[in-house]
């Protein structure tokens, strides 16, 4: 028997469709042994397929295939006892999964009960009607834990952001961190000092910048920073997504105007920060100065140019070669690169820090920006509508917010917990190798940007990372980028 275990980076459809988040070691041999064929989500599926009493749940294959069995028992366990549950594979790719859902609602289908939804799409169903309103379906303590509780940015992708009900609870977030390796630090005269304190404190794009040159010189590193900025959805929504915010700058005038009004809201990418954002980027890879550079202000060539045509993957395996001092990526590569790699770095060698930023809050242009910012990933739960088995699924719904599901999802599947106050708890803390690097993650998740997913989207998105790729690459100038792009993104909301 072949078995293929899947890593993917999250490319979300703000990039990718990792729903595994980062896999343990015990894990990865649980996942070779697992046997069985996966049932798919596509088109109207389920004439021929019976599934007795049971909650049907669209969840993410390669869990479910990994350690389907032990998720159902977790929450049987966290209090829905007696209820059946099937966990019901989607597709590999968020995009697919996402069209695969829309299908089935669209055509009143019934099961799933339960789905998996992005959070970067999720929205989209909201708007369309597609999901049931769970603040109709649960009481006010149940209501009350999700708002007292939960990371409050990510619990926001999952509201209507007209009505601010609720759509989906929080089953878990994902958020990038810059990863880096301490070897090399060491090397340049860092000590377990700085590493500390680099955990927590977020540094400026200038201090970084400089600090990892000093690296680069000091290391047998080629250079000093592998991140993601190749023309797809994974620019636009996350890695220039964090740039462009750090400097203060928004799409649509700031972090209010996230999820619309489409046609309503105000386009601010034509701005000095959004600008200022790019030209820090292209000097980064520019080999020599140029009228786009700010050679006064960064070192030239800290990143390699390649970068304009990588995805999460390329620059995971950059820094694990060792031909990177940093590399900005989701928690998933420090698990493959401390853990599951063929050579792993070791964990004492392998460190992470916020995201740098180029502006404090109090001096960001566009409100709710500036200071470090993480793209927003991650996934949660919501109920079809037209469930016949709506009262076991909500079972199911408040199982799931149990600490005791959360935890246990941590230790199956490695899933971050998606309540800021168990990054404090002793399962997660001993957890190895992701439990060394939850100080940073909080402080990932405590300033994280979602993507402003509305119905157009898409279009932006694709606009966006197009200009903002040209931009980097030298092949256009930054204003002209963003003039452009001002242009491009006001005739998609006009006719939005």
């Amino acid at each position: 028997m072949n078995i293929i275990v899947f890593y993917m980076s999250d490319r979300h459809s703000h990039g990718s469709g990792r729903t595994d988040s980062s896999v343990s070691r015990r894990t990865f041999v649980k996942a070779a042994g697992a046997s069985g064929a996966t049932v798919g989500l596509a088109g109207c599926i389920y004439g021929d397929e019976t599934s007795g009493d049971a909650v049907v749940w669209g969840f993410d294959p390669n869990a479910a295939d990994a350690v389907g069995d032990e998720i159902v028992d977790l929450v049987q366990e966290s209090g829905a006892d007696g209820v059946d549950i099937e966990l019901r594979s989607g597709d590999e790719e968020t995009d697919d999964r996402r069209n695969a859902y829309t299908n089935l609602l669209e055509a009143g289908e019934t099961q799933p009960d339960l789905f998996l939804m992005d959070n970067g799409w999720l929205n989209t169903f909201i708007q369309r009607g597609h999901v049931a309103n769970l603040s109709d379906e649960l009481d006010d303590d149940e209501l009350s834990t999700v708002e007292d509780e939960y990371f409050e940015s990510f619990t926001a992708t999952a509201r209507d952001p007209s009505t601010d009900d609720l759509y989906g609870v929080p089953m878990f977030p994902d958020y990038p961190t810059m990863q880096y390796r301490k070897d090399y630090a060491r090397a340049a005269g860092y000590d377990e000092s700085d590493f500390e304190a680099w955990a927590t404190e977020p540094m400026t794009w200038s201090e970084w910048a400089e600090i990892t040159a000093e690296i680069v010189d000091a290391s047998d590193a080629s250079y000093g920073l592998a991140t993601q900025w190749d023309q797809y959805e994974g620019t636009a929504c996350c890695t220039w997504n964090e740039v462009m915010s750090s400097f203060g700058g928004a799409y649509f005038g700031g972090f209010d105007n996230l999820f619309g009004t489409v046609g309503d809201r105000p386009v601010t990418v034509d701005e000095p920060e959004f600008v200022e954002g790019l030209r820090m980027m292209r000097t980064f890879v520019a080999d020599e100065a140029d009228d786009y550079t700010l050679e006064d202000e960064y070192p030239l060539g800290l990143a390699t140019s390649d970068i304009t045509s990588w995805t999460e993957e390329d620059a995971r395996e950059a820094i694990l070669e060792g031909e990177a001092v940093m590399q900005r990526n989701w928690p998933y590569a420090i698990n493959m690169n401390v853990d599951e790699a063929d050579d792993p770095v070791p964990v004492e060698d392998y460190g992470a820090m916020p995201i740098p930023y180029g502006v404090t809050e109090d001096e960001a242009a566009q409100p709710g920006t500036g200071g470090t910012t993480a793209a927003l990933g991650g996934w949660h739960l919501v109920l079809n509508p037209n469930s016949e088995r709506k009262e076991e699924a909500l079972e199911v719904v408040r199982a799931t917010m149990t600490d005791e599901f959360n935890l246990g999802m941590f230790d199956l599947w490695g899933w971050i917990p998606p309540k800021p106050a168990l990054f404090d708890a002793e399962e997660v803390e001993q957890s190895e190798p992701m439990g060394n690097y939850m100080d940073t993650l909080r402080v990932a998740g405590e300033n994280a940007m979602p993507r402003p997913v509305t119905p157009v989207w898409t279009n932006q998105s694709s606009r966006i990372a197009e200009e903002v790729n040209l931009a980097v690459a030298g092949d256009k100038a930054p204003d002209q980028a963003a003039a452009d792009l001002q242009h491009g993104l006001e005739e998609i909301e006009d006719q939005g």
